[in-house]
């Protein structure tokens, strides 16, 4: 009786763990979503860019996914042990391990694609800038686009604000003028003339995403670690749960 108690109370204490993984995740899933109008956005604007690399602004959709399905298997676990259904843990169980089996081949696939995604984000230099030269300051949707995405990571073109060079923009400001995220935010002016950009040295876009995903690739990591903890210790419990259960029928 001590031992079922306890058993439940891990049961508990892992797949409240699970449960607030999923909440997590789709909580970052939504916000990718609705931010995915940013800098992933940019991706269907460029002529050239691999067909594959633009499905990246899809990942919001995965990680609703896998939010929602933690969130499922948090709660079926806590109640397959609160009604003591060997059903119930059994199909638990099975979820969490074809779960587990998918993080360990999409991990996999992970590591050998990190290797190319600096290449393939390199490869489409050239395309972007052209994008920049022939469309910022002429088209409001690239243009919107290119200025949220600058203000929100405080970075200025793909690489500098040399992107902007012959640009409509450009062109139409005689060459005097740069976006305003170009310059360092002490500009009282208000205007983002070439020698304060210069000076300013503000970093491209491609730097920042580069940054952003070092800085938080080891939290990611982390989480990803954490989780599959959890999901290996529930899964241990909820079998010997199931046991216990059996036995006394």
């Amino acid at each position: 009786m001590c031992c079922s108690s306890f058993l439940k109370i891990m049961m508990f204490i892992f797949n409240g763990g699970i449960f607030l993984a999923g909440a997590a995740i789709l909580g970052v899933g939504v916000w990718v979503k609705v931010d995915s109008d940013s800098l992933l956005g940019l991706l269907d604007t460029v002529e050239g860019a691999p067909s594959g690399l633009s499905q990246l602004a899809n990942v919001s959709y995965l990680l609703m996914g896998v939010g929602g399905v933690l969130l499922v298997i948090g709660f079926l676990g806590c109640c397959g042990a609160v009604k003591e259904s060997r059903c119930m843990l059994l199909t638990f169980f099975s979820i969490v391990l074809i779960i587990f089996l998918i993080e360990v081949a999409g991990a996999v696939v992970l590591l050998v694609f990190q290797g190319l995604a600096d290449q393939l984000l390199e490869s489409l230099e050239e395309e972007v800038r052209i994008s920049i030269r022939n469309e910022y300051g002429k088209g409001e949707g690239l243009t919107s686009l290119w200025n949220k995405t600058m203000e929100e990571f405080a970075c200025c073109g793909y690489r500098n604000y040399t992107d902007f060079y012959g640009s409509p923009f450009y062109l139409e400001h005689e060459g005097e003028v740069f976006p305003e995220t170009c310059c360092n935010a002490t500009n009282t002016r208000g205007v983002c003339s070439e020698n304060q950009a210069h000076l300013s040295n503000i970093d491209g876009c491609f730097d920042r995403l580069l940054q952003l995903i070092e800085e938080n690739a080891v939290i990611i990591a982390a989480v990803a670690l954490g989780i599959a903890a959890l999901e290996i210790a529930a899964m241990v419990v909820s079998m010997v749960l199931y046991k216990k259960i059996g036995t006394k029928a």
